[in-house]
């Protein structure tokens, strides 16, 4: 970075996984600038340890071009299932590259090639678009996040049943988002993962693997429900609509069929330390 105390634009940070990268980044004497869409949201990005607010909107390169202003660095993350999230990243890159910001890193997902799966394919003209400019980049491939369980766990708790909608023995890579922040943090304040593209994963799980660690944690027997997407759709409350459930619906087919690999080594090595288990997780939850 250009400064001692540099400032970095985290994109939706009082959002549920970005806002886990805010206090790594205050933990390493960065100064916070949170780019929000509603300016109800400025008090809560203060709250979390933002220094300054840019209000704005991905699909607005003008209020980019304001946010981009004099930062040194950028956390990127697109808004999940949105039909232009590929467009969006791409004038934030733009934006950024222009602006002349020094590190860019982008959350993207794990195996974002799978081109059958929209969501994943939505990353890569993100990634291409940072290969064209001159700033640091940093992307990272998480796999399933470990937070996505958290809602389920009230549920878990009520009825003793672990449900998502495909197969329970079927093994997916999980990583705990807050280990991506950490990443994510170093890469923007140090220049060891420059340049790096990192597959971010802790280890693989079933469903049955899942619930057998909650019965331990909570002493008692748990079981993996496989629930079809329609009757799990009609009990899950997502902000998504239709055209977004159908592209989720698709994901989880595809991790029917073959479920989610990955690795661990590019985890720990950037980390330096063993990744958060699924364990500790699940002990922290119960």
């Amino acid at each position: 970075m250009r400064s001692l105390n540099p400032t970095v634009l985290v994109v939706g940070a009082t959002g549920r996984f970005a806002g886990l990268v805010v206090p790594e980044l205050i933990r390493r004497n960065v100064n916070v600038r949170a780019l929000i869409r509603a300016p109800a949201n400025a008090e809560k990005a203060r709250t979390l340890g933002a220094s300054e607010v840019a209000i704005g909107d991905l699909s607005n390169r003008q209020s980019l071009e304001s946010a981009v202003t004099g930062v040194d660095g950028v956390f990127h993350i697109g808004p999940a299932f949105a039909p232009d999230e590929a467009a969006m990243g791409v004038a934030m890159v733009e934006a950024a590259a222009r602006a002349g910001v020094q590190k860019f890193v982008f959350s993207s997902v794990i195996q974002p090639t799978n081109t059958t799966l929209k969501n994943h394919a939505s990353k890569v003209p993100v990634e291409d678009a940072l290969y064209s400019t001159n700033m640091e980049y940093t992307i990272l491939h998480p796999a399933n996040f470990m937070q996505n369980i958290s809602t389920a766990w009230p549920s878990v708790v009520e009825h003793g049943v672990f449900s998502e909608p495909f197969s329970k023995t079927a093994k997916l890579a999980r990583v705990d988002y807050r280990d991506v922040a950490e990443v994510a943090a170093i890469a923007l304040t140090g220049p060891r993962l420059s340049y790096a593209t990192l597959d971010l994963c802790a280890g693989m799980y079933s469903r049955e693997d899942i619930v057998s660690l909650m019965a331990g944690e909570l002493g008692r027997p748990i079981s993996a429900g496989e629930p079809t997407f329609d009757e799990w759709a009609a009990n899950t409350r997502l902000p998504y609509n239709d055209d977004q459930m159908q592209l989720l619906a698709k994901v989880y087919g595809h991790y029917t069929r073959y479920g989610l690999g990955g690795n661990s080594l590019a985890l720990r090595a950037a980390l330096g330390r063993e990744p958060r288990s699924l364990l500790s997780f699940i002990r922290e939850l119960a």
